[in-house]
């Protein structure tokens, strides 16, 4: 390998004598290694050099490794990064694995421990150059395959499969306004991505906007945007989110907390499809499909006066409930499998596999964060993996400490319990079923499923 092909290794550290030693160890390698023992210096050769991999110290004199880190992922997209540290603080390790690093090391370390490191990371430069060579040529369909990444769907179950029929439908009328509900983390924004990319609007623009993060003295430009000088700091004209998503899909996640002030102007746009800037005064004509979801009952909300009966009706044209993962355990498998091969592949440990007790302990975790803390806790098994097998020990979850014949004996008393709940409420509501998921404190969806699961009827005549 000649010197112009050799990978390029810049190691950023402020002891002198490691750099040295470091950089001793590769000379005659198919490395060609610079030292830096301050941000300073490695920013002149990071500016001089065509460097391929940074090893870096995250603790640095007057300076934050993890902020040397964001500055280099920004400014060298192409480049890796090795964090190194003589200290086991796991948070900074999985920030940096977060930002952008390739891979963790701890002081000491032998220095067949780096070169494993650097080789792999060599095997994913080779990559990356090879990948990057086709993206020029088919720079049109990169962002598009990029984009499909988080819109995969993965689940087994029943209830997952009539979300996904669903979805479907709803991408199938582009005019129609979608609600989609549920607990937070089981992935409302991914359904609304998979309706748009499955609709007629998929070449449009899929903006996401979270209702409850905008300043209330921003509402309205942020939506419907402004006129040059209509406000202080107004300094050039700006299209809001209904203009940039004109013949494509505005998703409001978290609609219940919108502020009442914005709600009316919200129905009126929704209805009218017309729009007008803050300090103008012409009229903006434009098509979009609005893409609603929220973790919370909004007909409580109605009830309340925090929400708008005629915004919902407008809003929930099609309802789509997705089921929390405690209710649909048959996905936690696929799902598991799933994100072992996306963080697996991201963070170049290929070949990572579950354990089979694994499994039989994610059937029994009750999962308050749904498929989002699935999501976490595995991103985080592998990046603090150190072999190729997942077990318990990477799954830290906390179980009930029942025997197995208590558990059953527990969940057959549940049973009876929410079958006796379930008909008492009922009776109670005069067969009504919205009113009778209202005192269970439920979803009317979550209702229904609990009666065909129960097998319970509605008949009067049972009262």
């Amino acid at each position: 390998m000649g010197i112009q092909d050799k990978i390029k290794i810049l190691i950023l550290d402020d002891e002198k004598q490691f750099t040295e030693e470091l950089s001793g160890f590769f000379q005659g390698s198919d490395y060609e290694s610079f030292e830096a023992n301050t941000a300073d210096e490695g920013r002149r050769i990071l500016h001089n050099h065509d460097i391929d991999l940074l090893i870096l110290d995250v603790r640095l004199p007057g300076v934050n490794g993890l902020d040397i880190l964001k500055e280099v992922k920004s400014q060298y997209s192409g480049m890796e990064v090795i964090i190194i540290s003589a200290h086991g603080d796991m948070d900074t390790v999985i920030k940096a694995m977060r930002l952008g690093a390739f891979d963790y090391l701890r002081k000491p370390f032998r220095y067949i421990d780096i070169q494993i490191a650097i080789e792999r990371t060599q095997k994913y430069l080779q990559l990356h150059r090879k990948l990057k060579q086709m993206e020029e040529r088919n720079s049109l369909i990169s962002k598009t395959l990029e984009e499909k990444i988080d819109r995969q769907f993965i689940g087994v179950s029943p209830q997952i499969l009539e979300v996904f029929e669903q979805s479907i439908t709803a991408a199938n009328y582009p005019e129609a306004n979608v609600l989609i509900t549920g607990e937070s983390g089981t992935g409302k924004e991914n359904i609304a991505r998979i309706i748009h990319y499955s609709s007629k609007r998929k070449d449009h623009i899929f903006c996401a906007v979270n209702s409850s993060a905008i300043t209330e003295t921003l509402l309205e430009s942020e939506f419907f945007g402004h006129k040059k000088g209509s406000f202080t700091g107004a300094i050039t004209d700006k299209m809001g989110f209904f203009e940039v998503c004109n013949q494509g899909t505005l998703f409001l996640d978290e609609i219940a907390d919108m502020p009442l002030t914005l709600q009316a102007k919200i129905l009126r746009a929704t209805e009218e499809k017309v729009i007008t800037r803050v300090g103008d005064t012409n009229p903006i004509r434009t098509d979009f499909r609005v893409i609603s979801a929220t973790n919370h009952d909004i007909n409580k909300g109605v009830e309340k006066k925090k929400f708008r009966l005629d915004l919902l009706h407008r809003l929930n044209t099609l309802h789509i409930h997705i089921p929390a993962l405690r209710e649909r355990p048959e996905d936690i498998k696929p799902l598991l499998i799933h994100f072992v091969d996306v963080f697996s592949t991201r963070f170049n440990k290929p070949n990572i596999h579950v354990a089979k007790e694994v499994f039989d302990i994610l059937l029994k975790y009750e999962f308050p964060g749904n498929v989002r803390e699935l999501r976490n806790m595995t991103e985080r098994a592998i990046i603090l993996c150190k072999g190729n097998i997942l077990g318990i020990k990477d799954f830290p979850v906390k179980l009930p400490k029942n025997s197995p014949q208590e558990e059953q004996t527990e969940s057959v008393n549940m049973k009876l319990h929410e079958i006796g709940l379930i008909q008492k409420a009922l009776k109670s509501s005069g067969y009504n079923q919205q009113a009778a998921a209202d005192a269970l404190g439920i979803h009317r969806d979550a209702l229904s499923r609990k009666m065909k699961k129960y097998n319970i009827g509605i008949s009067r005549s049972e009262g």
